[in-house]
C-alpha cells in the first residue's frame, strides 16, 4: 500500500504542532506565572534617559538566568533606532556569561513595549511596567506575568528604596514572594 504525499506531510503537521505544544507546555510549566493580569506600562519611556548601564536587584528566577549573580543589562542605541542589549552576569563558578541582543519598540507612543532576540528569528517581549522619574530604577516584565526584573542604576540600592521597589511590583500584581534578590 502506497502512502500518499499529502497524507505523510499531514502526519508530520500533526506530529510537529503536537511536539510544538508539548515543548510549550513544558516551557510554561516550568516557569510559574507571578501575575496572572500584566498591567499595562505605567508611563511613557524617554529612551535616551533608559539607555545605559543597569543591575538587576531582584527576578523571578528563569533557566537561562539561574546560578548568575552581579547581573546587569547595558543598552545602546543603533543609528539605525534598535536597541543593542548586552546581559552580563556571573556565575557561581566564578565564568563570566554575557548575552547579546537587539530590541525594537513596538509601541511608539510610549515607548514602553520593546521586542528583544537574543539568537535567531526568536523574538520576547519587554514591557518596561514602570519607573522612576529620575530613572533610578525600573520594573520589567512581560505580558504572560512569568517573567519579572528589579532594575536599579545602583547595585546597591538603599534599604527605603528596595522596599519601596517591591511594594510597587506587588501594587502590579506581582507574587514578590517568587523573586530571588542578586547579589552584587
Amino acid at each position: 500500500m502506497r502512502t500518499s504525499t499529502k497524507a505523510l506531510a499531514g502526519a508530520a503537521a500533526v506530529a510537529t504542532s503536537g511536539l510544538a505544544a508539548f515543548a510549550a507546555s513544558r516551557i510554561l510549566t516550568r516557569h510559574p506565572r507571578g501575575n496572572a493580569h500584566v498591567p499595562e506600562p505605567a508611563k511613557s519611556v524617554d529612551l535616551e534617559r533608559y539607555l545605559g548601564h543597569w543591575h538587576e536587584i531582584a527576578r523571578y528566577e528563569q533557566r537561562f538566568e539561574r546560578g548568575c549573580r552581579a547581573a546587569t543589562a547595558d543598552y545602546a542605541l543603533y543609528p539605525d533606532g534598535r536597541i543593542e542589549v548586552v546581559n552580563w552576569c556571573r556565575k557561581r563558578n566564578a565564568d563570566a556569561r554575557q548575552a547579546r541582543g537587539v530590541a525594537r519598540v513596538v509601541d511608539g507612543e510610549t515607548n514602553a513595549k520593546l521586542k528583544v532576540r537574543f539568537f535567531g528569528p526568536f523574538e520576547g517581549d519587554y514591557w518596561i511596567l514602570d519607573r522612576a522619574d529620575d530613572y533610578s530604577w525600573s520594573i520589567v516584565g512581560e505580558p504572560s506575568g512569568r517573567y519579572l526584573w528589579l532594575l536599579a542604576r545602583d547595585p546597591h540600592p538603599a534599604a527605603e528604596q528596595l522596599d519601596s521597589l517591591i511594594a510597587r511590583a506587588a501594587e502590579l500584581g506581582y507574587d514578590t514572594s517568587m523573586l530571588v534578590f542578586d547579589t552584587h
